[in-house]
């Protein structure tokens, strides 16, 4: 098991353990259809680049369940919905 899941901060960052479910979920089905990740992570297993890209804040739950992947650049965050892949 993956150290950080026993953590709350992870479970508080995200608002609750329903929206972590659904968040890495989501985020598991989008890279193993292709994504890229958000993080350099020398590891096989996508569980925990997705748990790296949320503990870096690099991805979110929308209100309504979506992804959301912040972008840091001068332009600021960017939505992209990845409910559609």
């Amino acid at each position: 098991m993956i150290d950080a899941l026993k953590e709350e901060q992870i479970v508080n960052k995200v608002g609750g353990r329903f929206k972590l479910s659904a968040l890495i979920q989501k985020r598991l089905a989008a890279l193993n259809s292709g994504a890229r990740p958000l993080v350099d992570l020398k590891t096989k297993f996508p569980m925990e680049i997705v748990i790296q890209e949320i503990l870096q804040d690099k991805i979110m739950l929308n209100a309504d369940d979506s992804i959301r992947i912040v972008e840091q650049r001068r332009q600021g965050p960017m939505d992209f919905d990845l409910s559609l892949l």
